[in-house]
């Protein structure tokens, strides 16, 4: 499957999950529908993945990614009433720290399904 196949996967997850539930849940209840209806769509994940960030190569903490899904997708989860420059920041910084090509911000906050996807201009392969 390329990547613009299992984005499109994800993104059907996430609409099935948006359609049932609606809006107003804590993104905790979201991540465990979504992981769900990813495992039925057989796509291979990670949830709450750990990374070390560095800063001139010094450890200066974790973030965890809500998922990793086949090894080179990033999914950062919200429930919030509307997505922010700072959230799209955040899902970045995520592909960037990770090292995978795309990343999806996906929002089930708002009336509507909100997904945004984000390219890692620095990413380096595998």
């Amino acid at each position: 499957m390329n990547l613009d196949d299992i984005t499109f996967k994800i993104i059907g997850c996430a609409m099935k999950v948006h359609n049932t539930m609606g809006n107003g849940f804590q993104e905790v209840i979201y991540q465990r529908c979504l992981a769900i209806e990813m495992e039925l769509a057989g796509l291979g994940f990670e949830r709450e993945k750990d990374q070390t960030i560095y800063y001139n190569n010094i450890e200066v903490g974790n973030r965890r990614a809500d998922f990793i899904v086949e090894n080179d997708i990033v999914v950062e989860l919200k429930a919030i009433i509307t997505l922010e420059d700072v959230h799209l920041a955040q899902a970045k910084n995520y592909v960037f720290a990770y090292n995978l090509p795309i990343g999806l911000l996906i929002n089930f906050g708002a009336s509507s399904l909100q997904h945004k996807k984000i390219f890692n201009s620095r990413y380096k392969g595998k």
